[in-house]
């Protein structure tokens, strides 16, 4: 296993008991994370999405985690969850983005407010990883704040007719299905619906992909031109989207969060390496004072980050047991934000540093790509105020 994972799975395991079960599962995702490696290095250099993660992430049955085992997956704890996204961020967060949007958030929504119907309809596939989901929640005016979304909803005989644009959507033009939220005529209620990507009147607007990371993450802007939904594809209740919605960021922000301590991870652990290697005036850098700075820093950064988010994680586990309780939610929701606040920051700076140890080799790709780190789920500052 990997050195500084085997740490996570440790340092996590001094607060929670993990099973042998849980614990293989760990395993399985260090050597799918092995797997990711050269993929995602290679489609990462020509600023392509990459085309083998999926098929690698369904071989090792990651895509399961999360989902209810009597609906095809394992049903194992957010614990786990994390941990697992925490390997996958040592890659960069490209693969990491498409799978927070996959399974912390979208297959976290049908779990939690889908139908019986919508659970035995998408929830086994989504657990295999067959049916790839985005979730279409930002606009180009709506991003911290989904109420000022201009996406509409009418009601058209039996079902609904949809209008809109979403913009920065993770997996959306390679997506089976969406989850989308809109607004009713009278702009008073918001609803989500799941749409299918072969839908009349849905088209892909513009594949996003002059970004300055997150190569192999699929971003889109979509159109939704007249797209008919019927009343079984509102997820929860008519007019109570926005639960659905922060309940979703709630999540996301837990697997964000997570794979950020990977970027840190995957930071100090290439720096180290560059520091052994490396040798100037007459012995290795990692011997010069300066660079043991960098070092220590990402070192700390990384004990720092680690228990907001097994907080944030503990929090949410408590919640989903008593998912009735204002309190826990409450609880779960200011520390997932905390988790993502702090350790995207401790990430970025990590990466940073990582690019000062590396000198003149920062202006190679595999040493950049880790300075990216995406706001997503609400800018870091929108957290700090949470």
């Amino acid at each position: 296993m990997n050195e500084l994972f085997e740490e996570d799975v440790k340092y996590a395991s001094s607060f929670v008991k993990l099973s042998e079960e849980e614990l293989k599962v760990l395993e399985e995702a260090d050597s799918a994370a092995e797997e990711f490696v050269m993929p995602e290095y290679e489609h990462y250099m020509n600023h392509e999405f990459d085309t083998e993660a999926v098929p690698i992430a369904k071989k090792h049955g990651l895509f399961g985690i999360p989902v209810p085992a009597e609906y095809g997956g394992l049903g194992l704890r957010p614990i786990i969850h994390s941990l697992v996204q925490m390997r996958l961020g040592q890659l960069g967060l490209g693969f990491a983005t498409l799978y927070d949007v996959q399974t912390f958030i979208a297959a976290n929504i049908i779990s939690r407010w889908g139908s019986e119907e919508q659970k035995l309809k998408h929830l086994k596939s989504m657990a295999s990883g067959n049916s790839i989901f985005s979730f279409c929640l930002t606009e180009p005016e709506a991003g911290s704040d989904p109420s000022m979304m201009s996406t509409t909803y009418a009601k058209d005989g039996s079902g609904f007719t949809i209008n809109g644009t979403k913009y920065l959507i993770t997996n959306g033009s390679i997506c089976d299905h969406m989850i989308l939220f809109a607004k009713s005529e009278n702009g008073k209620e918001i609803t989500s619906f799941i749409i299918n990507s072969k839908s009349d009147g849905f088209s892909v607007e513009a594949g996003l992909k002059e970004k300055i990371g997150l190569f192999t993450s699929d971003t889109a802007m979509l159109n939704f031109e007249n797209v008919h939904v019927e009343k079984d594809d509102i997820i929860g209740t008519e007019g109570k989207g926005l639960h659905v919605a922060y309940s979703a960021l709630l999540n996301g922000r837990l697997g964000i969060g997570s794979a950020c301590i990977g970027v840190i991870e995957a930071s100090l652990s290439a720096s180290l390496k560059r520091a052994k290697e490396r040798v100037q005036h007459g012995k290795e850098i990692g011997k010069h004072q300066l660079i043991q700075q960098h070092i220590s820093a990402m070192r700390q950064n990384l004990e720092m980050a680690r228990w907001p988010v097994l907080k944030a994680v503990i929090e949410k586990e408590a919640y989903d047991k008593k998912p009735q309780d204002e309190g826990l939610l409450k609880n779960a929701d200011i520390y997932s934000a905390l988790a993502k606040r702090i350790a995207s920051r401790l990430a970025f700076e990590s990466a940073d540093r990582a690019v000062q140890v590396h000198g003149g080799l920062r202006l190679l790709p595999d040493v950049t790509r880790r300075a990216i780190i995406p706001g997503q789920q609400g800018g870091a500052h929108i957290r700090r105020h949470r």
